[in-house]
């Protein structure tokens, strides 16, 4: 690739050679925009984080920053953090010493120390036990680790970028992950659209993969008619460019007509992700969907602010009482208390009608994914853990 791309502008044709040349297919703006983040950021030293859904294409983004970085001709190493046992994580990325634990016959290098002067990519970060994540804090911070097993500080010099399918915000706030270490790797955010967020680039990835497995397979390549591609552009892809690929192969293996129609891709699509079809019903219902999301957010925040200190003004509406029953005794002046306490109380109502809300929400989305937690959880912005607690705690 020989265009060169600084600080200016990307023109179509600069978007065009990085997408030929990391495999990359659409034409969606979200995709567009994240791709120009990644090549301007890319000559400086910032840690990036990739975030999206899993099988969105989050691993181009590191490779496109390796490649634009004055590391391009340093090594770079992927690292699937969630595919490594919690056990062995340390000596994966540090290193260990001989004898450092029962397994460890020969001292071995990790990644930080294999990786020096060159990139390493972090997936499913979010996945590193707690005790890991201080270790890679240090790294980030200071340059500095310590092979396990060991007492001597090395240094490296290594481009970190991350990327991550959780809500990071819900894991901070569950303790899973520590906030310091989140700003640290968050210094740049690049945000890859989810497929159904890019409806318009659906079909054209779809006839890439028909031809594709077409040439894999030594057979014609499947086509869609236009009714089986507005099911397509409808369907929710929970999944992601993953979830279609596997999709065009299934069906480029079994099917013998390889003209497509509508009744035959709905074979290979699960019914409980046709119900979450953005479009499915038209635009009326995709309208109705952003409507509810957007109705979510806003009660949600609201929600959220409101009950964030509910536990403490709990405990000071328990004190205020407890003060209100001595002064009766001790002070002769306790009308102060007792409207402290009345207004302690009112706000406890408030507090109760938010928890009412909360519960409507809950059950207005849980009738809208018909019953689906792992859904409805996802449309709240919860884990799912945290909705089944709460669904079980409103009697829902």
């Amino acid at each position: 690739m020989h265009c060169q791309i600084g600080r200016r502008d990307m023109t179509t044709q600069d978007l065009q050679a990085i997408k030929q040349r990391f495999g990359i297919i659409g034409q969606d703006a979200h995709l567009n925009r994240a791709i120009e983040v990644a090549v301007q950021v890319a000559p400086t030293e910032l840690s990036v984080l990739v975030t999206g859904e899993s099988g969105v294409g989050k691993e181009f983004f590191p490779q496109i920053i390796h490649a634009f970085s004055t590391r391009k001709h340093g090594p770079y190493f992927a690292v699937n953090c969630g595919a490594i046992p919690e056990g062995t994580i340390d000596s994966e990325l540090f290193g260990h010493e001989k004898g450092a634990f029962t397994d460890a016959k020969a001292e071995r290098k990790g990644y930080f120390e294999i990786a020096n002067g060159g990139t390493l990519f972090l997936d499913e970060v979010g996945e590193l036990p707690i005790a890991t994540q201080v270790r890679l804090l240090r790294v980030l911070e200071t340059g500095e680790f310590i092979r396990m097993g060991s007492s001597q500080v090395q240094k490296t010099n290594v481009r970190v970028v991350a990327a991550t399918n959780l809500n990071m915000q819900d894991a901070i706030r569950n303790g899973r992950f520590r906030e310091d270490l989140y700003y640290r790797l968050n210094t740049v955010e690049i945000k890859v659209p989810a497929l159904r967020e890019r409806k318009d680039d659906i079909p054209m990835l779809f006839r890439k993969f028909a031809v594709d497995f077409s040439e894999k397979y030594r057979m014609p390549a499947i086509r869609l008619n236009e009714e089986a591609t507005n099911l397509l552009k409808s369907y929710y892809w929970n999944g992601n460019v993953r979830q279609l690929k596997n999709v065009a192969e299934q069906i480029s293996i079994i099917e013998q007509n390889h003209d497509i129609m509508a009744d035959t891709l709905r074979k290979y699509l699960p019914e409980n992700e046709r119900a979450n079809a953005l479009v499915l019903g038209g635009t009326a219902n995709a309208q109705s969907n952003e409507n509810f999301m957007n109705e979510r957010e806003l009660l949600y925040k609201v929600l959220f602010d409101m009950k964030r200190d509910m536990s403490e003004m709990r405990q000071q509406l328990n004190a205020l009482k407890m003060q209100r029953q001595q002064s009766t005794v001790e002070n002769p002046k306790p009308k102060m208390e007792i409207r402290d306490v009345e207004e302690a109380a009112v706000y406890a109502e408030e507090v109760s009608s938010m928890e009412e809300v909360e519960k409507e929400m809950i059950r207005k989305t849980l009738e809208k994914t018909k019953g689906n937690r792992r859904d409805a959880a996802k449309l709240l912005g919860k884990s799912e853990r945290t909705l089944y607690r709460k669904i079980k705690e409103y009697g829902l």
